[in-house]
């Protein structure tokens, strides 16, 4: 990875957090882009500081946004970027959102940025080099049985299929776990995951935005990270599984019951 990249694209997330933060009270639009998914003017603001700013910096990278769109990337990297992860929380006041920005190539994530503003936590990491939280290495928890462990999950705003599936994951892990919670920001579900606050995390229809600055984290952070099946995630995959690895054969277990 080069280092002028990853350098430039935290100073940005940051000052793209600052910008946040200091918006978050001050809200002028919300509208819908669904039953009850959000998005304000501060996710389009926050989006423009990014897209604007790497742009400048990284003319040849691509972008996949979650409020803009995608554009070209004849480098080979794409910046994948959701401005507010948890705008339900953002528009109701509740301090659990971030943004998100991951960089892909074929791909792949290379680097990953995950920035809570509200709490100062900002989590990083880069393939092959660990993972990091305001500058400390982070590591997954050694938790090895499923009943001792905290899990997180989210639910789709799309009402149907996959929320039905989802309650019946979320009973069946109740049951198994010591408990289950559910914060509504999965790239911060994800980091928690990856610093040992939680055991696991899993969730249905994510979009890449969601989840390519997360998944490298967790991975780095010597976490495991899967479909339901158990096979690679991949950002086309619609089902997400993070762990520490040491409950994630317990995991797909529980998983596999909705199926039957």
């Amino acid at each position: 990875m080069n280092s002028k990249i990853s350098k430039t694209a935290c100073r940005i997330v940051l000052k793209a957090g600052k910008y946040l933060k200091d918006n978050s009270k001050k809200i002028k639009k919300i509208s819908y882009k669904g039953d009850i998914n959000l998005v304000t003017n501060v996710d389009r603001e926050v989006e423009a500081i990014l897209i604007g700013s790497l742009s400048r910096e990284f003319p040849d990278i691509g972008f996949l946004a979650e409020e803009s769109g995608k554009t070209g990337c004849g480098s080979g990297l794409k910046w994948v970027i959701d401005p507010i992860d948890g705008t339900t929380n953002f528009a109701h006041g509740f301090p659990f959102y971030a943004i998100s920005v991951g960089l892909e190539k074929a791909g792949k994530p290379v680097l990953g940025i995950v920035y809570n503003p509200e709490h100062n936590e900002f989590f990083y990491a880069e393939k092959g080099k660990c993972a990091f939280l305001n500058g400390k290495r982070i590591k997954v928890s050694t938790v090895k049985e499923l009943k001792k462990s905290l899990l997180m999950t989210g639910f789709s705003y799309k009402l149907g299929k996959s929320m039905d599936e989802n309650l019946v994951h979320f009973r069946n892990f109740l049951i198994s776990s010591q408990a289950v919670r559910r914060a509504g920001s999965a790239s911060l579900d994800l980091c928690y995951v990856a610093c040992g606050r939680l055991e696991a995390f899993w969730e249905l229809d994510l979009f890449p935005w969601d989840t390519a600055a997360g998944w490298l984290i967790v991975k780095e952070a010597g976490g495991e990270v899967t479909d339901f099946t158990g096979r690679e995630f991949n950002n086309n995959s619609r089902q997400i599984l993070a762990s520490n690895g040491k409950i994630h054969k317990q995991m797909l277990k529980i998983l596999s019951k909705a199926k039957k």
